[in-house]
């Protein structure tokens, strides 16, 4: 085929693979290639032979149909129009002819065959109109017939091939129209742009024609060798309709990856080098992005929806030569039994997660699970224990433990149930050395000191690049928000961080979260990595607090012409000295504290002794770090900045509150009454302050009563100024408490209005017509205890019963209870959880015909429906099913409440957690047996797999493996509303066993649960 269109095949059927059995009758001539097709109902036939469209239309001895004859005349008019027309009005009517040709293309035919790729949409409309129904619509069915069987050969019978092959035929008629007019337009549009640059030579002319000539050589060359391979059943899309014969990807199809859409396109900048057209060549440019975006939206997907193959996730294959060998990690492990006479272990009753009787919330379900596969790395151990900045807390050894996990933790790793490694695999490998790696800004975590340094040189390099030329005064006020964004992030950020991981091991859970460590030790990885990148952050955003300041004082100083006049020599005196103090009283705290105590430890690791010693400047002060904003006001007073003064009192009182919410809560927390309250400093000031307050007292004895009545009158003073505030304050809290309850009583109005906007269109009119009486739906009891209660992942099975006309587009919901509050009309969406009563009728959220008339046909008026994988809910409560109208949101019945719980252990330890993990795996991996572990099945089932050589290799029984990365995320749902444990989907696929998931939840409740 000569034209410029493509198509997105590089398929090639044959007849010795995967062809359809021919019927037993079938006598094969000895020189005569039989292909046969085969329906997407199973039906077999004999495809007859086909002519290419260039043949059909344009050979005289070949019978044109009334559809041929409509496609030459509209290829006349264009000749016609650009021989008649001026160059600037054809150069107009050709661009806006040839752009709607090629939309035509890609979205009209990308369009009706993703949906016939889907849902065999238009053989669905062809049978729905009845144009091959000799019944319904004889005239039509006699005219296509006479249009198909005029231009098909001798072994064509339109009688005998079935619907699909007749409609494929029909749609390569409208097919032929739009690939011919849109390749001509776009060669007039092209002629008529036509000129002959100025100011080249003749050689570049030469050039220029040899290359566009060449160009479109080979553009016909691409194109005919394409047709060669892929014939008329890839060129039209034939497998959308029906399947003939394996593919074979040979050819032209190894010159260059999709060649029909890169390659094949090569006359487009032929034509364009040929009409020496700027315009030429960006509306080809243009044209072939569209053929793109068709190859992504249609052909990728098709292809893959008709020929691709799942590869199942964390599959755990052993690499040639690998040997098996024993290991405790949890990568790969199988359960096996505790050593014999183990400690009898204390078992730790877990609070029930109790099911609420009504769901409250604005959402309905709110169970989107979709996830991301990373794996695991190795990381250095560090033992657990607890110490604290080692001056105030030089500490000797603590008795605190977890009372939750005596039996676990008290346990070494030798004796907790362990993995037997069958082999070496890829999965393992890649767990090891790979754990969410940032790629370009891919997987960006901000607690993770590498990813935060990246984003800060990212983030300088283009404020450089785009910052403007400022003035002085606006370049100042850049460093001053500078330094304090610096200093608020360094005290309040970090400050707010630290003191989520004193309340919560917030950071060790963050890495626990979402990173894989070998459960074997003891959670030390995950601690190991929160405190290394807490340092690098911690002392990163030091340096840059105290280097922002330094250049806002550098852009105010200007050095004194005269220092003996005025002020100068004093400020800058005093603010060495200020400088000098801050100098030392860091060294001092730094000598006293160590680096453990430096970077805050305490807040991490529990290991170092526990024993509070003041040594050093702690002897004299219990927080020498108030003391570090001595050198912000000795730059404040070198550079005699207001800024810098503004930053040093900032920087002050940030540290200020660090000191008293969040360092000295830790400390009571850690140490209690055996703190001091009173440093050596504080208590001299005191004793002194003591001995002067009674010799002034002695003093002062003679005129005590004068002194009595003045401090009395201030002090009433005072008490009354402070009750007159209170009372004020009092009586605005009570004024504006109405109203400020009101504002946020509207706010939510709009926020819900604004959503439930989006449902109301959809609500339909004319329900007055149809009796609701006649619709009933009711959830099918659970086969186990015969109650309306599933567990988490359970499919639930629902009985629809509506009349014998009802409309083919309702569909059933799942809601939370009291998530609506109407019973006439739902409001809020389903976030998935729904299904349509008639699935042929929909595509995806959309139905597939909007203005289909009820069926009349003797269609089921009863039927099941059955909630199973993402349509389920993913999280524990009560919910109501909703039978919907019409595609709509009109309730026309609903059943429930029923009850989704998932089943939690009394006591927790390896043998509960593992039986657990046995029952949510499975559902959460929809109990498909190529999926779940083997120690799920039945005791016949064998652990052995074969292998991609077609050895018999072992497999773990604990192993399992997932379709896509949303069952993953369905674990960690679970989990989570088990045990309290939060996991990464990426930690439970590097995992993908029971007997290591089972583990590392124990050492998560464990290491999150000390005190």
């Amino acid at each position: 085929m000569a034209s410029q269109e493509t198509t997105l095949r590089r398929r090639k059927p044959t007849t010795t693979e995967a062809t359809p059995d021919p019927p037993p009758e079938v006598v094969y001539h000895k020189k005569e290639e039989i292909v046969w097709g085969k329906t997407p109902s199973g039906e077999v036939f004999r495809v007859p032979t086909t002519h290419d469209v260039l043949t059909a239309l344009f050979h005289p001895s070949y019978p044109k149909s009334h559809l041929d004859m409509f496609n030459l005349a509209l290829l006349g008019l264009q000749l016609v129009l650009y021989a008649t027309l001026p160059r600037w009005v054809c150069q107009i009517f050709f661009l806006f002819y040839f752009a709607f040709w090629r939309g035509a293309y890609d979205a009209g035919l990308g369009w009706v065959l993703t949906k016939q790729s889907k849902k065999k949409w238009i053989v669905k409309e062809i049978q729905k109109l009845g144009w091959l129904d000799a019944e319904r619509n004889p005239a039509m069915r006699e005219w296509i017939k006479n249009q198909l069987a005029g231009k098909m050969g001798k072994d064509y019978s339109f009688d005998e091939l079935p619907l699909e092959y007749n409609t494929w035929l029909l749609f390569r008629q409208a097919v032929d129209i739009i690939l011919i007019n849109d390749f001509l337009s776009y060669c007039m549009f092209a002629f008529s742009c036509f000129r002959v640059p100025e100011g080249l030579s003749i050689f570049v002319h030469v050039m220029r024609w040899l290359g566009a000539i060449a160009l479109i050589l080979f553009n016909l060359w691409v194109k005919t060798e394409a047709h060669n391979v892929v014939k008329d059943y890839g060129w039209y899309w034939g497998d959308v309709f029906f399947q003939r014969g394996a593919l074979v990807f040979d050819g032209v199809f190894e010159l260059a990856p999709h060649p029909m859409y890169s390659v094949g396109y090569a006359g487009y900048y032929g034509l364009s080098l040929l009409s020496g057209s700027y315009a030429v060549l960006f509306v080809s440019l243009a044209a072939h992005a569209a053929q793109f975006a068709f190859l992504v939206f249609f052909e990728n997907p098709h292809i893959e929806r008709m020929y691709g193959q799942r590869k199942a996730i964390a599959r755990r294959t052993p690499l040639p030569g690998a040997k098996s060998k024993s290991s405790a990690n949890g990568s790969s492990s199988s359960f096996k039994p505790p050593p014999q006479n183990p400690s009898p272990p204390r078992q730790v009753t877990l609070d029930r997660l109790s099911t609420p009787p009504v769901t409250e919330g604005e959402s309905a379900t709110d169970t989107e699970l979709e996830t991301e596969t990373e794996p695991e790395c190795s990381t250095p151990t560090l033992g657990r224990g607890r110490g604290k900045r080692v001056s105030l807390h030089q500490h000797s050894a603590s008795n605190a433990s977890s009372a939750s996990f005596e039996s676990t933790k008290d346990e070494p790793p030798s004796t907790r149930p362990v993995s037997q490694k069958k082999g070496l695999s890829q999965h393992d490998l890649l767990s090891k050395y790979f754990r969410r790696d940032t790629l370009v800004l891919r997987n960006l975590d901000m607690l993770r000191a590498n990813d935060t340094m990246l984003v800060l040189m990212i983030t300088y390099t283009v404020a450089l690049s785009f910052l403007p030329r400022l003035s002085d005064r606006a370049l100042l006020g850049v460093h001053f928000a500078h330094a304090l964004a610096w200093c608020l992030f360094h005290y309040f950020g970090l400050g707010l961080l630290l003191r989520a991981q004193s309340k919560s091991k917030f950071l060790v859970a963050h890495f626990m979260k979402n990173y894989h460590y070998p459960y074997s030790d003891g959670g030390n990885g995950a601690i190991l990595d929160a405190f290394t990148n807490w340092k690098i952050i911690y002392n990163l955003s030091m340096c840059m607090t105290y280097v922002s300041c330094v250049g806002v004082a550098w852009k105010t100083y200007s050095i004194p012409h005269d220092w003996t006049v005025g002020t100068e020599l004093l400020r800058h005196t005093m603010g060495i000295l200020l400088v000098a103090l801050h100098l030392w009283t860091t060294v001092e705290s730094y000598e006293a504290l160590g680096v453990f105590g430096w970077f805050f430890g305490d807040f991490f690791m529990e290991e170092f002794p526990a024993h509070l010693e003041y040594t050093g400047i702690y002897r004299y002060l219990n927080n020498p770090e108030a003391m570090g904003a001595a050198s912000w006001f000795g730059l404040s007073l070198i550079s005699g900045s207001k800024l810098v003064l503004v930053l040093a009192i900032i920087r002050h009182l940030s540290s200020w509150w660090f000191l008293s919410c969040v360092e000295n809560p830790h400390m009571r927390k850690l140490y209690g009454d055996s703190l001091r309250k009173e440093a050596g400093f504080v208590k001299v000031m005191k004793s002194v302050a003591s001995k002067n307050a009674k010799i002034l007292e002695n003093s002062a004895s003679k005129h005590a009563p004068e002194l009595q009545k003045v401090a009395k009158e201030v002090i009433g003073t005072f008490d009354r100024v402070f009750e007159e505030t209170t009372d004020a304050l009092e009586d605005f809290l009570a004024r504006s408490a109405p109203r400020i309850s009101e504002v946020m009583e509207d706010t939510r109005e709009l926020l819900r209005q604004s959503r439930e906007k989006l449902v109301i269109p959809r609500v339909a009119s004319n329900l007055s017509a149809i009796d609701r009486s006649k619709y009933n739906i009711s959830v099918a009891k659970n086969d186990s205890d015969g109650s309306l209660r599933f567990h988490l992942g359970q499919p639930i099975t629902v009985r629809w019963q509506a009349p014998l006309k009802h409309s083919r587009r309702d569909w059933i919901g799942l809601y939370r209870v009291g998530a609506n509050t109407s019973n006439l009309v739902t409001k809020v969406s389903s976030l998935g959880v729904w299904l349509p009563v008639h699935d042929e009728e929909w595509d995806g959220d959309e139905p597939l015909s909007p203005d289909e008339p009820p069926s009349t046909s003797a269609g089921s008026d009863s039927g099941t429906v059955t909630f199973s994988g993402n349509k389920l809910p993913w999280l524990v409560g009560k919910y109501e099913i909703r039978y919907h109208h019409d595609g709509k949101y009109n309730v026309m019945s609903l059943d429930g409440p029923i009850e989704v719980y998932v089943h939690q252990p009394d006591i927790l330890d390896f043998d509960s957690v593992r039986q657990t993990l046995l029952r949510i795996v499975p559902l959460c991996l929809d109990m498909d047996p190529s999926l779940i572990p083997l120690s799920c099945k039945s005791p016949s089932d064998s652990p052995t797999t074969t292998g991609s050589d077609g050895e018999t290799e072992e497999r773990d029984p604990d192993d399992f493996t997932f379709w896509s990365e949303g069952q993953a995320r369905r674990i960690c749902a679970a989990i989570k509303q088990v045990f309290g444990v939060e996991y990464a989907p990426e930690v439970v696929v590097a995992d993908a066993n029971i007997t290591s998931l089972a583990n590392r939840i124990l050492v998560s409740k464990e290491l999150l649960t000390a005190t």
